[in-house]
């Protein structure tokens, strides 16, 4: 089970296919942004697409980047095999860098939403319309629900000799 973890998992299933997966899919990318500009499409669907796979370029490049250690210190790791008890020093030093290695894997999930916003206007219109118009809305329908309601009113009888005119 060990070899299956250390010579499969991580290198290929963790590792490479999907940076060979992204790596294709950024070509093609590349390929339909040339594409693109030499077709008579209008100007603004251009900018659109042209910024669109900015933004899948630029995506896989912090994929390449925050993944690519954490694969190499886990096939390393199962490699060398170091145990406590053979060298404390080395042992600890290796689970510092899998720390530091694991915290960017898992900043590699939340990097690009800031880029985005801070790169792309197109993108932050689209998280505004999504955030305030769409959520703000169903959050304010769901928090003033109770005032909203419709109450009876009570009916009053004209044929009624009673003083008081209303039905109970």
């Amino acid at each position: 089970m060990v070899d299956y973890i250390s010579y499969i998992y991580y290198p290929v299933l963790i590792g490479f296919l999907p940076m060979t997966i992204t790596l294709i899919f950024s070509l093609l990318a590349y390929q339909n942004v040339r594409r693109i500009i030499r077709r008579q499409i209008s100007v603004v669907r251009r900018r659109l697409d042209q910024q669109l796979t900015a933004m899948v370029l630029i995506r896989i490049i912090i994929f390449l980047i925050l993944t690519l250690p954490f694969t190499c210190l886990q096939m390393y790791t199962y490699l060398t095999k170091i145990t406590p008890s053979s060298n404390f020093y080395t042992f600890a030093l290796q689970n510092l860098v899998s720390s530091i290695v694991a915290t960017l894997l898992n900043l590699n999930y939340a990097i690009s939403f800031y880029m985005f916003c801070i790169a792309f206007r197109r993108f932050r219109r689209q998280v505004k319309h999504v955030l305030i118009k769409k959520y703000w809305r169903r959050c304010k329908l769901w928090c003033f629900f109770g005032k909203n309601q419709v109450e009876p009113e009570p009916v009053m009888n004209i044929n009624s000799t009673d003083s008081s005119g209303i039905i109970e």
